[in-house]
């Protein structure tokens, strides 16, 4: 659905080695891991839990980020395999994509189909993901990382380069993301399940020791 590639030990051994790495502390297989074609910079997770997952990281995400940042974001993603979140998102991504999808190919009567599935679509997302998921896996990222400040940095890199680069596919996929890289507008808006970014960042900045200061 996103176009993502299997990126070879011998193109990225050092990304491999993080996560090997970070999957190895969390107690999980190590992921498979994919390469995703966009300038944004993004990952998500997939599959079935802590024994057969993948994960797929941004050819933006890879250049934009410093390690400490990339770091926080694997281990975000492997904090939901570990605690088996993916299982869930992968389902009703699949399943809220699908009727997009299937409104599309009604010729004249798209618009009216979209307008009747794209809703049940969406509460069916909204019903079975609560934003809580996304709090709890910062938290264990943190823990993993050692530090909370390099997903806050993250984010706030993220975030700020969603308004700045259009991002292109099904707006079902929301859940899937580290963070949301859709325009708040159209049906993009329905999808939306994680939590304001400030809110994320004020609640991991919050997790660090007093005498522990952010990255300049």
């Amino acid at each position: 659905m996103v176009h993502a590639r299997e990126l070879p030990v011998a193109e990225a051994p050092l990304l491999h080695s993080t996560v090997e790495r970070l999957a190895a502390r969390a107690g999980v297989l190590k992921p498979k891991l994919y390469l995703i074609p966009d300038g944004m910079p993004l990952a998500l997770a997939t599959g079935r839990g802590p024994t057969f997952s993948s994960l797929a990281v941004s050819s933006g995400c890879i250049a934009a980020c410093p390690p400490a940042e990339l770091e926080g974001v694997l281990a975000h993603e492997l904090a939901h395999v570990k605690h088996r979140d993916i299982v869930v998102q992968t389902a009703i991504v699949v399943l809220a994509a699908s009727m997009i999808e299937f409104s599309r190919i009604g010729g004249f009567l798209q618009r009216a189909l979209l307008f009747v599935l794209g809703p049940i679509a969406a509460a069916c997302t909204h019903l079975l993901l609560s934003p809580k998921r996304e709090y709890e896996a910062d938290a264990r990222a943190a823990q993993l990382c050692e530090s909370p400040h390099g997903l806050a940095d993250a984010l706030l890199r993220m975030d700020q380069a969603s308004q700045l680069v259009a991002f292109e596919a099904s707006p079902a996929t929301e859940p899937l993301w580290t963070f949301s890289p859709f325009m708040e507008e159209g049906i993009a808006r329905m999808f939306l399940t994680h939590p304001k970014i400030e809110d994320r960042v004020k609640r991991l900045r919050a997790l660090a020791p007093q005498e522990e200061a952010p990255a300049a």
